[in-house]
């Protein structure tokens, strides 16, 4: 029988390939630089070939055909998992391990509610989550490093299963004392007037907001005012950016009794709903299938309630009425 690369042997480079470094890719998989380097040199042995260059200063580049063995490693590993994953769900519904990502703009507001319910429906599941923007998610969904991912659409999700879990609103948050404040109801039209406060590009939030209120990205004329187009990381830097003062931005309606104080208050939009999808995504043909779409249905009523106008923060006033 011809000798056969090992699983741990292909693990090895396949690490070496996302991180072109011997000492971050073994202290990913867990072993020794010079463990990770002899399972190489055993997997090149065995294949009769050279699968790495082994530069000057720790430099590291593929060959050819290393660049094409990583490809069929991953697919090789993808599949071995699989099965485990597969004799697992046979088991029980919902028990073992489960890498689930989760967007920024949702896993602070979701999460804490979601965790307890799924821990106390599912005590076997296993979580390991992931936090990052869509777009790196579901490269390491495709790439079999996930198995699954919460996000919010419009995204392109070709070669994905969906689950929607439901709608929420987007808000806006603006400064106490904003002339704005004493509406009940923000009209996308007067936040063309305001400096608009952004996640940094990649954040699927400013995407669906400015797309749906029909707004443009602030652009600074000169090289000094481009310091006055602010953009952040997280949501709660922008409700930081807004408590001072600096201008108005746009906030999922899970966010609103969470984010925020006595400084900043939040508004719907008064005209043409704007709401994003929330979603449960996977691989098409993912032997998880039937407990994902299990926790589907789980965490369905959880995002209703997170999402719904009357799920806390502060209600907003009569038009007639301004805030104290």
């Amino acid at each position: 029988m011809t000798p056969l690369p090992t699983l741990r042997q292909l693990s090895y480079l396949v690490s070496l390939a996302e991180h072109l470094h011997f000492g971050r890719a073994a202290e990913a998989c867990r072993v020794t630089q010079s463990t990770l380097s002899a399972g190489l040199q055993d997997l090149e042995t065995l294949l009769g070939t050279t699968l790495v260059e082994r530069g000057s200063r720790r430099q590291v580049r593929l060959t050819p055909v290393g660049e094409d063995t990583v490809i069929r490693a991953r697919a090789l590993l993808r599949d071995a998992e699989a099965l485990v994953r597969a004799v697992e769900a046979a088991g029980a519904p919902l028990s073992g391990r489960l890498r689930l990502g989760v967007i920024p703009t949702l896993a602070p507001y979701l999460l804490p509610r979601v965790l307890p319910v799924i821990r106390q429906r599912h005590p076997a599941l296993r979580l390991f989550l992931r936090e990052d923007q869509t777009a790196r998610l579901l490269d390491q969904l495709d790439s079999g490093r996930l198995d699954a991912g919460l996000i919010a659409l419009p995204w392109d999700t070709a070669g994905l299963e969906v689950a929607v879990l439901g709608e929420e609103d987007v808000w806006v948050a603006l400064p106490r004392d904003h002339r704005l404040a004493d509406q009940a109801a923000i009209d996308p039209e007067e936040l063309a007037q305001e400096r608009l406060l952004l996640l940094e590009d990649g954040h699927c939030l400013r995407g669906h907001a400015l797309a749906a209120c029909r707004l443009q990205v602030p652009r600074a004329a000169t090289a000094d005012e481009a310091g006055e187009v602010f953009q952040a990381t997280s949501l709660g830097t922008l409700i930081q950016m807004v408590a001072g003062g600096l201008g108005v931005t746009l906030v999922p309606r899970m966010a609103v009794p969470v984010e925020g104080g006595p400084e900043v208050i939040t508004r719907p939009l008064a005209v043409n709903r704007v709401a994003r999808q929330v979603a449960l995504v996977w691989r098409k043909g993912s032997p998880l299938g039937t407990d994902l779409t299990l926790l589907a249905a789980t965490l369905r009523p959880e995002v209703a309630a997170l999402a719904a106008p009357d799920s806390g923060g502060e209600p907003p006033p009569a038009a007639s009425t301004a805030p104290g």
